[in-house]
């Protein structure tokens, strides 16, 4: 499978693309490095003209686009390269906690993370609308971080995913073998999903 991988180089990009490389797929870096530009739907379609699918790990902590913008950039490109299957690394802010009560909306949310979280929000409802491409967006859990490749991971909707210890936790390296695996089958395509331990 060909896949062009946005982000490449961050902390989650950079596992799942050692993990589809190790499954033997083509995978093109995309990287502002390399002249990718995520929010520029011209640049998405260039790099994934011929590609099977697109992956964005983009972060936009550098205030230089919104989460939104990348939306737009990646479902337009992606359409005008003819690419139907999208996923996207999304974050656990928009994920409930209780019925109608999001991770972001509760006290102790994190107060230096909450921009990007509701620009997160917003991206969900972009590729929400987009009813001709199969997206899949996938939140990890609360706590995601660098660690060990236990092989496993369990599979959610809408809703935090905790352990029998309240925790919500997962690897980077557990999350992209669930990115490789939706790849892969092809599941859940048009919704949101959650990943954790």
């Amino acid at each position: 499978m060909k896949v062009v991988l946005f982000g490449a180089t961050g902390m989650i990009g950079s596992r799942i693309a050692q993990e589809l490389e190790g499954r033997g797929h083509e995978v093109t870096a995309a990287t502002r490095a390399t002249g990718a530009d995520a929010v520029a739907p011209d640049s998405v379609a260039g790099l994934a003209n011929g590609a099977d699918a697109i992956v964005s790990a983009v972060s936009a902590r550098s205030g230089e686009f919104t989460l939104t913008d990348v939306a737009h950039g990646l479902l337009e490109g992606a359409r005008r390269a003819g690419v139907r299957r999208v996923i996207v690394v999304g974050g656990a802010a928009t994920l409930e906690v209780a019925p109608g009560k999001r991770l972001l909306d509760t006290p102790d949310f994190p107060e230096e993370w909450k921009a990007e979280a509701i620009q997160g929000a917003d991206s969900l409802e972009a590729y929400r609308r987009a009813d001709d491409l199969e997206w899949t967006f996938v939140s990890p859990a609360a706590y995601i971080h660098p660690g060990e490749r236990k092989g496993s991971y369990r599979l959610g909707g809408d809703e935090l995913l905790v352990d029998e210890n309240g925790t919500s936790e997962i690897s980077a390296e557990d999350y992209a073998i669930a990115i490789a695996d939706l790849l892969e089958t092809d599941d859940h395509a048009r919704t949101r999903i959650s990943v954790a331990w």
